[in-house]
């Protein structure tokens, strides 16, 4: 463990911003994973509903800098392939 005062706060700062962080992968990986199973489900208007919170939600982690903007701009191609497929 830290001795130094900034040291201890560092620690502390870290382990906020890695819980955030994780709890908007989370919720990113979550919205993904409805998309794809209203896609199984088949009903056209939860499957546009599910993809637009699923975009929002990939746009939000990139702009909080939780993950890199090429990676937000090929998920968000992901699932506007899958949609047009179905």
């Amino acid at each position: 463990m830290a001795n130094i005062k900034s040291a201890m706060k560092r620690v502390k700062v870290s382990k906020r911003q890695n819980l955030r962080n994780r709890m908007v992968m989370s919720s990113t990986k979550t919205a993904i994973k409805r998309f794809d199973a209203a896609l199984v489900a088949g009903d056209k208007e939860e499957i546009e509903r599910r993809f637009r919170i699923a975009v929002s939600t990939v746009d939000k982690a990139a702009a909080k800098g939780i993950i890199h903007k090429n990676l937000a701009n090929r998920k968000k191609a992901q699932l506007a392939v899958k949609l047009a497929a179905k």
